[in-house]
């Protein structure tokens, strides 16, 4: 029988974890019910006692009430509840995760969700559904219903929406059961993670048809921010057997203040997993702006290019440029697999070409050498291409510089 795990605030929302609860059992499913409530008693029916999920996180919930930080104390059971979930689902004791909140309660639910490897169900009903959901959503495959109505007793309009959740949720963990339990394909092809930008697409494609034809399956991450951290995740997750992260575009945006920032950590997971890897500096000469009216004035006066009306693409500098290939040195260098850099020395991007809006082999030359040098004495193995990134045969040989790698990790 599958199981599935509510995640709520039993102090404000007894009755409708209850509700949840009882509706749950009728369709069939186990139920863990964790309080992560910092004044509740657990009712007399959570499995896991809100003491339970402080203690979880390190902490005393007696303190967190004396000190009365609602905000301290949320993100206190919020952890808590992420390690709980963690051991029950490590143990084999739960199929599926559902809760239902408005900003506190989803925020709490959503942080224990992101410690669920991708395909195991996630459902999220909660008010701030109509707003924006990264946080909640994170790089995980969390799903998000608006609630129509505040989570606030059962009502004809609630009592539809969570049905809805709960048959959902259900059906969702009786599935992941099945699957989890079935056993594995022999023939299962390996998993590539690769990175795309609408300015390396033909680099990527030529690269996903090769490995296509060498055996593997592919899977394309769109470099926009949630695709870097989606394919970090799946990274650590296990899910990979190797990463052909050609456009590490992202990192400029975190760097810079752009919006399609992947985080801090970007460019990290797959070295950490020791999965074999080849990067290269995929649209480095861009950060990603909104209309050009929402542009920060800071950078009034630089070199912009507005790639439609909600996106415009700023050139990066050779000083950012070589501060860039510094930081993707040190994040290689720290890598446990077989890392290879593959730099396009005639361009990027399919604008970092002559003639192009953003060419600068300046700027570019300052990356790829401050890269080599931050890599000097490293175990990272650097190709010269000389070539722009988007020109045939590119992809096709880093593709297969990939699949050397994977070969040597496999003898």
């Amino acid at each position: 029988m599958a199981t599935v795990g509510l995640v709520g605030t039993l102090d404000t929302k007894r009755e409708e974890y209850a509700w949840l609860r009882d509706e749950l059992t009728r369709r069939g499913v186990d139920v863990v019910l964790i309080d992560v409530g910092t004044f509740s008693d657990g009712g007399g029916i959570a499995d896991v006692t809100s003491a339970e999920v402080a203690a979880a996180a390190g902490a005393d919930v007696d303190r967190l009430r004396e000190e009365n930080d609602r905000g301290a104390a949320m993100t206190t059971m919020g952890e808590g509840a992420a390690v709980v979930v963690d051991r029950l689902f490590r143990e084999g004791r739960l199929h599926g995760l559902l809760g239902v909140g408005g900003s506190s309660g989803s925020s709490v639910a959503s942080r224990a969700m992101q410690v669920l490897p991708v395909g195991v169900p996630k459902l999220l009903v909660s008010t701030m559904a109509a707003g924006d959901v990264g946080p909640y959503v994170g790089a995980k495959d969390v799903t998000v219903m608006p609630s129509v109505v505040d989570v606030a007793g059962i009502n004809r309009i609630s009592r539809a929406i969570m049905g809805n959740a709960v048959a959902a949720v259900a059906a969702m963990a009786q599935a992941y059961r099945e699957r989890a339990a079935a056993p594995e394909e022999e023939d299962e092809p390996h998993l590539i993670g690769a990175t795309m930008f609408g300015l390396t697409t033909p680099a990527v494609d030529e690269a996903r048809q090769r490995l296509t034809e060498l055996g593997y399956e592919v899977l394309v991450f769109h470099a926009t921010g949630a695709g870097g951290r989606a394919m970090e995740a799946l990274a650590a997750d296990g899910f990979l057997d190797g990463v052909l992260d050609l456009t590490t575009t992202e990192l400029v945006d975190d760097m810079l203040g752009g919006v399609l920032s992947a985080g801090p950590d970007r460019l990290e997971a797959a070295g950490a997993a020791g999965l074999p890897q080849v990067v290269s500096v995929g649209a480095l000469d861009m950060c990603n702006f909104g209309p050009e009216a929402t542009v920060p004035e800071r950078y009034a006066g630089r070199r912009f290019v507005v790639h439609n009306p909600t996106v415009t693409l700023m050139r990066t500098t050779p000083e950012e440029m070589a501060e860039l290939g510094r930081r993707i040195g040190r994040k290689l260098r720290e890598a446990t697999g077989p890392v290879a850099v593959y730099l396009p020395l005639r361009g990027v991007s399919g604008i970092d070409v002559e003639g192009g809006p953003f060419h600068d082999p300046e700027a570019d030359a300052a990356c790829f050498a401050a890269l080599r040098e931050e890599l000097e004495g490293s175990d990272v193995v650097v190709h010269e291409v000389d070539s722009a990134i988007n020109d045939p045969g590119f992809g096709r040989a880093a593709a297969e510089e990939l699949h050397a790698l994977i070969g040597r990790v496999r003898d």
